[in-house]
């Protein structure tokens, strides 16, 4: 799979901090926490199902949390990652708006959120709407993973709830 159009996405500065929620860890993951490193960065996740685990991929400075199943939330402290990204959970989390205002509170101002699905997974426009109900601005579908839907927007400073 091609990353690199994937990767622009992402501008890290030394001690940014991003969050990869997801069912599974994979490339993705994989070229996030290279990323990240790369500048002194961190690559925290949030693993909803410890037995999909790909066991080759290693990522030894990451903090990673285990999700016993769909219907807890995941834990993250207020304004403490720059961008959090949903691989492949989203449509499966038996609540999504809970986890949609947890990444709200957990992000910095202007941070963004990315929602990525396998493609035919998620309703887009439905996304986009459930992101505007929850704060988030400037959602765009953005077609740049094959084999994806990704769907990008930022929490805006000042905007909604006021976190």
């Amino acid at each position: 799979m091609d990353l690199t159009q994937f990767l622009e996405l992402f501008n890290p500065l030394p001690g940014n901090r991003y969050l990869e929620v997801a069912t599974k860890t994979d490339e993705i993951t994989k070229a996030l926490y290279e990323l990240t490193s790369s500048v002194d960065g961190e690559l925290n996740l949030a693993i909803y199902n410890q037995d999909d685990i790909d066991e080759t991929l290693k990522f030894p400075n990451a903090n990673i949390q285990y999700i016993k199943n769909l219907k807890q939330p995941f834990r993250a402290l207020p304004r403490d990652n720059d961008i959090v990204i949903f691989k492949d959970i989203f449509h499966l989390h038996l609540n999504p708006k809970i986890i949609l205002n947890i990444a709200y509170k957990t992000l910095a101002n202007a941070a963004n959120i990315i929602i990525i699905q396998k493609n035919g997974l998620m309703n887009v426009e439905v996304i986009k709407k459930m992101l505007e109900e929850h704060e988030f601005r400037a959602s765009n579908e953005i077609n740049i993973l094959e084999g994806y839907d990704l769907v990008m927007a930022k929490k805006m400073h000042m905007w909604g709830n006021g976190l």
